[in-house]
């Protein structure tokens, strides 16, 4: 991870002053680094130790960081990891356009690696990934939003970047067809737990455990699963209420809803969703060679349910 820190940071270097002061202030905030450790780890699980997983780790987080930028103007948002987004900082405009140059700088690297393969599997998941934000976008304040339509937008915004990083590794070692779609399916499954268990904090969480404010998926009209599964539990008129706010991005009766969400057990309904795509996972990680590595995986999905940031 530090040699991928250092890649970040030398091909964070841009003549234009701008570029370099937002991308650093976005990917300085202290992010978890999954999507490059996720690479790292699954090369490592199965033996490869090319120089090119620095710098495809870093390619991730460039995309990642990218998207960032990108949501953060969409939604509107004003926090994330405990202090002001760049837009907020920086105003919009600068977001949008450093959000192009980590994407184009990202594609830069990627061409050095020299593998048509490699090319073809970042390609296809930003593109994937921008499917995904206009499929949620068309989505907004849609009450009738169910878990099949909701999880779609997920494995496609969220989980797609990291399903590519862990099948990055697989390519990268060299591993065949069954080593590299469990590492893919193993991706697929912690992106998309990760996502889930971001929903449920969002109503069982704090501003200063999470770093961001709580209600911004409902301000933003997000139908979320723990919304989902609570209109379905709850009562004719708890069910209303949450409806209301989803199609109306109305926040005035958060703490109403909490307390919905809580008292129909729609937490818990979220909780053993994500609990089923981490032991998916887990399954995944089990069919990679045994070593310290593949072990790091399958710890990675086990402590994924613990996250409270």
């Amino acid at each position: 991870m530090l040699e991928v820190d250092a890649v970040i940071a030398r091909r964070l270097d841009s003549g234009v002053p701008l570029v370099g002061q937002v991308s650093r202030y976005i990917i300085s905030a202290g992010g978890k680094r999954l999507r490059p450790a996720l690479l790292l780890l699954v090369s490592a699980a199965l033996d490869c130790r090319g120089p090119q997983r620095s710098n495809l780790a870093a390619v991730v987080e460039f995309i990642h960081t990218a998207t960032l930028l990108h949501d953060d103007v969409v939604d509107e948002s004003t926090l994330r990891r405990g202090r002001a987004t760049a837009n907020e900082s920086f105003g919009n405009p600068a977001s949008v356009l450093v959000g192009d140059f980590l994407y184009s700088r990202a594609f830069q690297m990627m061409l050095e690696a020299g593998d048509m393969r490699v090319m073809a599997i970042l390609a296809d998941a930003t593109n994937v990934i921008a499917e995904g934000e206009v499929l949620q976008l068309m989505n907004m304040h849609d009450a009738s939003l169910d878990e099949a339509a909701y999880l779609r937008v997920i494995r496609s915004k969220t989980a797609k970047l990291f399903e590519a990083s862990a099948r990055l590794g697989a390519v990268l070692a060299g591993a065949g067809a069954d080593l590299e779609e469990a590492s893919a399916e193993y991706g697929q499954a912690l992106g998309t737990a990760f996502q889930v268990i971001d929903d449920v904090l969002d109503y069982d969480g704090d501003t200063h455990e999470m770093g961001k404010n709580l209600g911004d998926d409902l301000r933003e009209g997000k139908a979320t699963l723990p919304l989902i599964a609570a209109m379905e539990r709850g009562t004719p008129r708890q069910s209303e209420l949450i409806r209301h706010a989803i199609e109306n991005g109305a926040t005035r009766e958060l703490d109403a809803i909490i307390a919905v969400v809580r008292e129909t057990g729609a937490l818990d309904v979220t909780r053993a969703a994500a609990a089923a795509e981490a032991r998916r996972a887990i399954a995944c990680a089990q069919r990679l060679p045994r070593n310290d590595y593949s072990e790091g995986l399958v710890q990675l999905a086990a402590q994924l349910l613990e996250r409270r940031n």
